[in-house]
């Protein structure tokens, strides 16, 4: 976003507006956590402004601050069409293509408002007028504290804020220790808590608050772990029986891919869960180094997202889509043995 684009920006800001604010489907702690900053940011600033997510997150993040001010999609469509029909502005967060919307895909492709995207992830599309994209950021919530700070504005970071942009940070780089994790991000994390972010409690309430369900499905996915050697690859898969039967909530399988990346001499690591609901094998795939997941996803998963870490889909059974990516792997094999 260059220095016009701030200009105008800031021009459109200087007199109350109906805002609204999105995010991709099946939110995360960086969806959240950015949408909610900006939301917080953008009503001191004087406008009306509304988040509205396509669906549900986990509940892991319902004590983040205005959480429960979100709007979603899927539950309240009628309220949340109306206000993205009203909309002068509409920000899109943590994506950069109107199809990660979800159901709001169609409507928020018939919107008169101008849009504006903030997104970390590659390959953006046009849709925007203005575009934030910056694939080297661990986060869009680390873009929202740059987005202020051009903005002028880095006074105005509450407490609240402060602790929205910094889980979205922590969790979008696994408690700041993926690659994407820089000198900046540390400096921009120390002020975060010196505005009043509580590391600690954002920590503990992120991660210690397991379940007994969530425990038990941990040991399911240590339980069907599995090692390919000759590929310096670990992949978990889980079906819907033994999701159902361990009372399974959105969220629950945060972060169990990267049990299989924690192996000794683990490159690349993939876990599969079935979801009959959506008529889907969703598939989430971690690396190391070199290689990248990313387009590994975009050519064999309809999916994509960053270098080390990625999502997908498959619309075949649980175990057509193991087979189908393990006869994928030969033609990896060199790189993965790098």
């Amino acid at each position: 976003m260059n220095d016009k684009d701030i200009h105008e920006i800031k021009e459109v800001l200087r007199t109350p507006k109906n805002i609204v604010i999105t995010a991709h489907k099946n939110p995360d702690g960086d969806a959240i956590g950015s949408t909610l900053a900006l939301h917080q940011y953008l009503t001191a600033l004087g406008h009306t402004s509304k988040v509205i997510t396509p669906n549900e997150y986990p509940n892991f993040l319902k004590w983040i601050p205005k959480e429960d001010t979100i709007i979603k999609f899927d539950s309240n469509t009628d309220i949340a069409i109306s206000e993205i029909e009203k909309a002068d502005l509409i920000f899109t967060l943590d994506f950069n293509h109107l199809s990660r919307s979800g159901d709001m895909e169609n409507i928020l492709a018939k919107a008169k408002a101008t849009f504006v995207m903030i997104d970390h992830h590659q390959q953006p599309d046009d849709y925007a007028k203005y575009t934030y994209s910056d694939v080297t950021m661990c986060s869009t919530c680390q873009m929202i504290y740059h987005f202020i700070e051009k903005m002028n504005d880095l006074d105005k970071i509450t407490p609240e804020i402060a602790t929205c942009i910094y889980v979205g940070i922590m969790t979008d780089t696994g408690s700041f220790r993926f690659r994407s994790t820089t000198s900046t991000t540390h400096r921009v994390v120390a002020d975060l808590i010196d505005k009043g972010a509580d590391n600690t409690s954002i920590h503990e309430k992120i991660y210690d608050s397991n379940t007994i369900s969530r425990l038990r499905l941990k040991g399911i996915a240590l339980n069907n772990l599995k090692v390919l050697p000759e590929y310096n690859t670990a992949y978990i898969s889980m079906s819907q029986k033994e999701l159902d039967q361990n009372n399974f909530k959105k969220g629950d399988t945060e972060g169990f891919v990267n049990l299989g990346l924690s192996i000794e001499g683990i490159k690349f690591a993939v876990i599969f869960i079935e979801n009959k609901g959506e008529g889907i094998i969703k598939i989430s795939l971690r690396s190391k180094g070199d290689f990248s997941v990313n387009e590994f996803s975009r050519n064999h998963f309809e999916g994509g997202g960053h270098h080390n870490a990625a999502g997908g889909k498959s619309n075949l059974s649980l175990s057509d889509t193991i087979d189908k990516f393990i006869s994928i792997l030969p033609s990896y094999k060199n790189v993965l043995n790098q």
